[in-house]
């Protein structure tokens, strides 16, 4: 019997339209000789929809998504199941709309890929595709993810943060900091986002204040990162979970060091392989250059927990220095291009995603949840406190 697959995109963040594009990817691609697609579709208010319209690209193009039904989750917690059933319930409506047994998310940025939408899932008890709350969140943010790393003893460029509101009240001491220990160049960045939105390139004190003023209408923390000079940029990906991890060639994209627009991520950089595209696929590395990177590629899934599917990038200066830059969690990466070469087709990928989601879910309720003492009649709750 084929299992019914929630394929969530969309949602209230500044990377809705590229979480559309993953979304539909993903269903596009996904083996329907196993599965059945629900697609769910979280618009830029925060109504969660779903109808067949939302299956056709087009109609996201023209605006013409009619027909589709608000919807809200509810679920049996010993059942595995998520029940869809109409926001609003007429007379002579369904009361159920459809069941899920496993979600794919695909929403890209705040509130998909940050931990929040992953705590939705967890508290359904229901089995959903790539990184945990915890991993989701801590890969999602920067200055935390950055903290984890040092933990492990990952390499990183320097780099100071801040909050906005100490940007408001003392921009001169910021400036001053980040002149001193780490100089210019410097790349600004919003400690909670993606896709390059909000990131900025400073060469100077005055473009330094310019990119600090983009990155603050984006979080609430910012973080300043010293600049490598003439680096290569190689990044890798890991598949799997707990240690059970592997990884597969590495990129280098192409053309990318005075930052890639959101445009360039997107829209320019279809091409998949051979050199003078947007990336080199595989990347012209040494021996020794590609085992070091894929081993941290692992530490670093590991150290966040990772689970499913995330892209590691790094940085390698002209010393062959190798730093960790960032990891980007599903759905922030799918990077089923880096899998290809290995004859891992992306609907290979999305069913070993699946199968490791399914994997997860039983390891999770392997754990006992009750425990069992008769609390209630040791204490008093007028005296608030427990009788020995």
């Amino acid at each position: 019997m084929k299992k019914k697959v929630a394929v969530v995109f969309g949602g209230r963040s500044v990377e809705h339209e590229v979480s559309v594009i993953t979304g539909l990817q993903v269903i596009e691609n996904i083996d329907k000789e196993k599965y059945d697609v629900i697609p769910i579709y979280i618009n830029k208010e925060g109504k969660w929809l779903t109808g067949d319209a939302l299956l056709d690209f087009e109609n996201f193009k023209n605006d013409n998504l009619k027909g589709l039904k608000e919807i809200i989750l509810t679920s049996i917690y010993n059942d595995n199941k998520i029940y869809l059933h109409p926001e609003k319930i007429g007379l002579f409506s369904k009361k159920l709309i459809d069941n899920i047994d496993v979600v794919f998310p695909a929403l890209h940025g705040t509130n998909g890929e940050d931990g929040t939408l992953q705590g939705v899932f967890e508290l359904l008890n229901i089995p959903y595709v790539g990184g945990s709350v915890l991993g989701s969140a801590v890969g999602m943010d920067k200055i935390m993810m950055k903290s984890v790393f040092k933990a492990y003893e990952l390499p990183m460029v320097d780099y100071i943060w801040f909050f906005r509101r100490k940007w408001d009240e003392n921009k001169e001491e910021i400036i001053k900091e980040a002149e001193e220990k780490l100089g210019y160049p410097v790349f600004v960045k919003p400690a909670n986002l993606g896709s390059s939105i909000g990131i900025s390139k400073a060469t100077d004190r005055e473009k330094l204040k310019e990119a600090v003023e983009i990155a603050i209408r984006y979080d609430r923390k910012i973080i300043i990162e010293k600049g490598v000079e003439n680096p290569r940029e190689i990044n890798c990906a890991v598949l799997g979970y707990d240690d059970k991890i592997k990884t597969s060639v590495c990129e280098e994209p192409v053309g990318w060091q005075d930052l890639l627009s959101y445009e360039d991520k997107y829209i320019k950089s279809n091409s998949k392989s051979g050199k003078g595209d947007r990336r080199i696929i595989p990347a012209d590395l040494k021996d020794n250059i590609k085992e070091e990177i894929e081993s941290l590629a692992k530490k670093a899934f590991m150290a966040v927990d990772g689970r499913g599917v995330a892209r590691i990038d790094f940085l390698v200066d002209k010393d062959e220095n190798i730093y960790v830059n960032e990891i980007n969690t599903l759905p922030g990466s799918i990077s089923y291009y880096l899998w290809e070469p290995a004859g891992i087709t992306f609907k290979d990928l999305i069913n070993e995603l699946i199968e490791i989601a399914m994997e997860v879910h039983r390891e999770k309720n392997k754990n006992m949840y009750s425990y069992d003492v008769d609390l209630f009649k040791q204490i008093d709750i007028k005296k608030k406190s427990i009788k020995s």
